[in-house]
């Protein structure tokens, strides 16, 4: 399991302006398999294409804009053939567009464009946050309508933990709608906070022991750790976050053996 942990760069969106390259390379010393890419802040595909070579690094999907997928879509097909991954996430919809209408058109055009790349192996899934939640259609919210586990809709889920539970949902329940239909996670974790603050894996609110458990009996391919805000360097934060994450994986191979 260890082998499918990957740091989500947002984390790191701040430091990967400055030197992406010198951050891959410290993600891979600190025991990272693989990172998901949401950006390429000034860098050449090839360049960071040539550095994830380098390092062994595998890519666990990447992000690309609604507006991206819509009107640049060769761009970001390439951009994944280049870092070696058939997984491509629309990472949020903007605040514009969060109302049944747009919702509608988003889950019409995620469709089209998953059944115009699935021939060639490419998958297409949809990343939540909690704001899909304020919105329903049909009866569920934007996100279960977005995400409905039904064969005509070809459309992936990446659930992001943290998000659900701040709309008040326990995260193992709602993912266990998404049997086979989960390749990538969000572990992110929530502070016992009144502000609900971001925190490290293993620091916070939420369990995550019993997620590792389904996701691997359950079709889950990469655990994507992000952090949003960090109390200081987000490269501390995302280490004890897979050194916690490295304890819970022991603790349940440990349990598997006896």
């Amino acid at each position: 399991m260890k082998q499918k942990l990957a740091a989500q760069l947002f984390t790191l969106r701040d430091q990967v302006k400055d030197d992406f390259p010198g951050v891959l390379r410290n993600l891979k010393d600190m025991g990272w398999s693989g990172v998901q890419i949401s950006g390429l802040f000034g860098y050449s595909k090839e360049e960071i294409a040539s550095v994830l070579e380098e390092t062994g690094l595998r890519t666990a999907g990447i992000h690309a804009g609604i507006d991206s997928l819509r009107g640049d879509l060769q761009t970001v097909v390439e951009e994944a053939d280049l870092f070696g991954t058939k997984d491509i996430v629309c990472p949020y919809i903007p605040e514009g567009l969060r109302n049944e209408e747009s919702y509608r058109a988003v889950r019409s055009d995620l469709n089209e464009i998953a059944r115009k790349l699935r021939k060639n192996g490419y998958r297409i899934s949809y990343h939540n946050h909690d704001f899909e939640f304020e919105t329903t259609i049909d009866g569920k919210s934007a996100l279960e309508y977005i995400l409905d586990p039904v064969e005509e809709n070809h459309i992936l889920a990446e659930i992001d933990v943290y998000w659900i539970k701040k709309a008040g949902y326990d995260p193992l329940s709602f993912i266990k709608n998404y049997t086979r239909r989960l390749p990538i996670i969000h572990l992110k974790d929530m502070a016992d906070d009144d502000a609900q603050s971001f925190a490290e894996i293993g620091t916070g609110m939420i369990t995550f022991e019993p997620i590792l458990l389904w996701g691997e009996q359950n079709g889950i391919e990469w655990y994507a750790v992000e952090q949003d805000e960090c109390p200081g360097d987000p490269l501390k934060s995302l280490q004890i976050s897979l050194n916690n994450l490295h304890d819970m994986i022991d603790r349940l191979n440990s349990k598997s053996v006896r």
